[in-house]
């Protein structure tokens, strides 16, 4: 059994493995830390690295009489990026700040059926060029949450205008504080 997993097909799937969660890793590691979560990210970095000696000193090892390595090491990577990036957005770390934009006619609507689903609104006035007076309404939220959100919204009025963007909020916020 030990021979199957040091030589053949045994080694690649191994080489295969380690490389799909190494990068998955770096992709959880980099965004944890530029989301703010500086410990967590430097923790996996730990395992990461651990990973990423073991398995780079096992491909380079007699490569050129096995250059099937490199396959399943690029494979990995490919396949841990695709991963990371899957886990990362059902994860949805840090905050979004989506911005709706409503008929004057709806606005104040809108804004008081979001804040009864207790989320934080901010309604304000704006101008279109079809119509001379626009609501805008913002809500800062966990990224997670944005999709659920997304979809009341839609719900509630489909003819919203509605744009999300990546937040960092510096202080305060209604629902955000740590």
């Amino acid at each position: 059994m030990i021979a199957f997993f040091t030589a053949g097909i045994g080694l690649y799937l191994i080489i295969f493995v380690a490389k799909v969660t190494e990068v998955t890793l770096a992709i959880l590691r980099t965004i944890m830390i530029t989301k703010g979560e500086r410990i967590a990210g430097s923790i996996i970095g730990f395992f990461e690295v651990l990973i990423w000696v073991a398995l780079v000193s096992t491909v380079l090892t007699n490569i050129a009489a096995d250059p099937y390595k490199i396959v399943a090491f690029a494979l990995g990577f490919s396949a841990g990026n695709y991963l990371g990036s899957v886990i990362e957005s059902k994860i949805g770390l840090g905050t979004t700040t989506i911005t709706v934009i409503v008929g004057q006619d709806k606005g104040p609507e809108l804004a008081r059926y979001l804040q009864e689903k207790n989320l934080g609104t901010t309604l304000m006035n704006g101008s279109g060029k079809e119509e001379t007076t626009k609501n805008i309404l913002m809500l800062v939220v966990k990224r997670k949450h944005a999709p659920e959100i997304i979809e009341l919204i839609k719900n509630y009025d489909h003819t919203a205008f509605i744009t999300i963007a990546e937040t960092k909020p510096v202080y305060g916020g209604y629902g955000l504080r740590k």
